[in-house]
């Protein structure tokens, strides 16, 4: 007689049971548990003529946008036997404004394009980190093409974010009647290039959406919805003569201020490395920071590029502040508990001075200041929303 078994055959319809599309997370937990990341075409616009205004309407996507994804290319040129040089801020300055308003108006990414396009993801640290955050390092980049057989042609990436911390910061985009509204005024020609080719290109414009699609199955939200990070270049006063002692005054502004990014030109425009030999940050009259500038560009290295720093290069004219430290030296994007984050009111004074300032040949110059300020709805969630 046969003994006694312990296994049992599987019935035969277990084995061809079809599985599910998508799978469905147990009840419970937070947001990105239940949710999936993905992107959604919004237009490409086509033969635009430097100058331009691109206003084309946003679209609607099933979920919470993130970011903006733009690719800018210049295509169509013609050299026209002539030596093509681009301008310093070149291809970035391609846009003399760029406007990201949300559905009732309030601007959540205002500058121009340099500021936008190579500034806010080398230092906002929401595309990419370290060496990558520099979209010049990108496998996409194009420079432009210039010299005696130089076209003028170029293509670099962008982003247009609005996470700020893991699912935070998002904007809902479900509904096609409340969406945000995006504007780019393109520069002339004479902006982006020193000399121009006989035939200038035209410019694609490619924009994407970054989103989280609606959790299925269970009714839970992004954190702290209707919170948002908002980047606005504005100008610093008074100027600045060459080789002052001069205290400028930051606009004043209102919220939790993550990362301060501070841009110097001449009289000309031009971007200049004039910064004094100590600089000084002062909240409320209070000196938060009284450093060597050398030892300021060293915390710079350390915070936005890491391991990474022989593939990164700062900016000519260009000092960053970052607070998104509460976890390490170095920015981790968007894993930040926002502990550290500059908590401000409206009648917050910053003022950043030199004593004196460097020797600025085209003054005086002009300290323009693009911040990255979070608005929360409610009290702002620190710690880690999403763990």
């Amino acid at each position: 007689m046969a003994g006694p078994t312990t296994a049992q055959a599987a019935p035969g319809q277990e084995a061809g049971r079809p599985q599910p599309q998508t799978t469905v997370q147990n009840p419970g937990g937070p947001f990105i548990r239940h949710s999936q990341p993905g992107r959604r075409a919004q237009y490409v616009s086509t033969a635009n003529a430097f100058g331009q205004l691109i206003t084309q309407p946003l679209v609607a996507v099933p979920g919470y946008i993130r970011a903006f994804r733009l690719r800018v290319a210049a295509s169509g040129g013609v050299n026209g036997s002539v030596t093509v040089a681009a301008a310093a801020d070149a291809p970035y300055n391609v846009a003399s404004l760029v406007t990201l308003r949300d559905a009732f108006g309030t601007p959540l990414i205002v500058g121009d394009g340099y500021s936008v396009f190579k500034l806010l993801p080398m230092f906002g640290q929401q595309f990419g980190l370290h060496a990558a955050s520099d979209i010049a390092n990108l496998p996409s980049f194009s420079g432009v093409s210039v010299g005696g057989s130089g076209t003028g042609n170029f293509a670099f990436p962008a982003m247009l974010p609005l996470e700020f911390a893991k699912a935070y910061g998002v904007i809902s985009g479900a509904n096609a009647s409340l969406l945000p509204n995006l504007q780019v005024t393109l520069n002339s020609a004479a902006s982006v290039y020193t000399t121009p080719p006989g035939t200038p290109p035209t410019i694609e414009l490619d924009v994407d959406a970054d989103f989280y699609w609606l959790p299925e199955g269970v009714a839970v939200e992004p954190p702290g919805l209707g919170s948002t990070q908002q980047w606005v270049l504005q100008q610093a006063n008074p100027t600045i003569p060459s080789a002052s002692t001069t205290r400028v005054q930051i606009p004043r502004l209102g919220g939790y201020l993550t990362t301060i990014i501070l841009i110097l030109r001449g009289a000309d425009g031009a971007r200049v490395d004039a910064f004094p030999q100590r600089l000084r940050i002062y909240v409320d009259g209070v000196p938060l920071v009284d450093s060597r500038l050398d030892t300021f560009t060293d915390d710079m290295q350390i915070q936005f590029a890491g391991a990474a720093a022989a593939q990164w290069t700062r900016p000519t004219g260009v000092l960053a502040w970052s607070r998104k430290l509460s976890l390490n030296q170095e920015t981790n994007g968007l894993l930040d508990t926002g502990e550290t984050w500059l908590s401000t009111n409206p009648g917050t004074l910053i003022e950043i001075e030199g004593s004196p300032w460097g020797t600025i040949s085209s003054a005086p110059g002009t300290l323009s200041v693009m911040v990255g300020q979070v608005v929360p709805t409610g009290a702002l969630i620190q710690g880690l929303p999403e763990v």
